[in-house]
């Protein structure tokens, strides 16, 4: 199939809803709320930008070839320690929630960019970081609840993997994208995305037992749910409740419209 150009936070999402984008580009429509968020984001940038220094290298977008693909990634701060090593950080113009609850794929967002300054600089990468300017954070809420960020600005660090593990993360993805284009190439359905890729929230493995509408107790996972059942002396049993795909409910995919995953299986739900 030739060379392939992709970008790290491109790669680390869903490959369906990459193959949709580029099928419906021209027919897509964007929200004026959604460009208020870029423009912050821009800004925030531009402000830490602005406060940088020599040791720091800002906005640096790397190349590298690699398996029939050419990657690329635009790395926010770089910084240079004395040792020679880089430090690597991200900003994120984001939501309370995505601190609070935590979004995976930020440990293999900035591990992936390690992997590609790695490769790309021939150094090693000693710290990452995700700096988090959280736009709708709220001082009330920060002073009564301990659990709330208390600043509107957090400092996340990100543990750096095994380099091997950093390796087989990008081989991962890039497997899943490469069979994504293979399907669509031959008129094949493209595997849908993952819950994980569709923001899956409140799913719960309910305790039941007979007779009684209300839940006995509520499970983030099945295995606990069925651990509880076969601790107990009464005879219970396991409810799955299923959780909501936010990612595609709340409009925050821009091809949804044109996704059958949505239209036939989710939103018929």
């Amino acid at each position: 199939m030739g060379d392939a150009e992709i970008s790290v936070t491109t790669m680390i999402d869903s490959p369906r809803i990459n193959i949709l984008r580029k099928k419906y580009w021209e027919e897509l429509t964007e929200d004026v709320s959604d460009k208020l968020w870029s423009v912050l984001g821009t800004a925030v940038h531009n402000m830490f930008e602005a406060e940088a220094s020599w040791d720091y290298i800002l906005e640096e977008r790397l190349h590298i070839t690699y398996k029939d693909w050419k990657i690329s990634g635009a790395i926010d701060v770089q910084k240079i320690n004395p040792d020679g090593t880089i430090s690597i950080a991200d900003y994120k113009c984001t939501s309370v929630w995505s601190v609070i609850y935590g979004k995976e794929e930020w440990v293999d967002q900035l591990n992936c960019y390690a992997w590609l300054v790695r490769n790309a600089k021939k150094k090693e990468i000693s710290e990452l970081q995700i700096v988090a300017v959280l736009r709708d954070w709220k001082q009330r809420e920060a002073e009564n609840n301990a659990n709330y960020p208390q600043a509107p600005i957090v400092i996340i660090d990100i543990p750096i993997t095994e380099q091997e593990e950093q390796e087989r993360i990008v081989e991962g993805y890039l497997d899943q994208h490469a069979d994504a284009r293979l399907a669509e190439m031959l008129s094949e359905p493209i595997a849908f995305c993952t819950d994980k890729q569709r923001w899956l929230r409140g799913e719960k493995w309910a305790v039941m037992k007979k007779g009684r509408k209300r839940a006995i107790k509520l499970y983030d996972s099945e295995e606990e749910a069925d651990k509880h059942c076969k601790e107990s002396s009464e005879k219970l049993f396991v409810e799955h409740r299923e959780g909501e795909p936010t990612r595609c409910l709340q409009d925050y995919c821009r091809v949804s419209q044109f996704c059958d995953q949505w239209r036939n299986n989710d939103r018929a739900g």
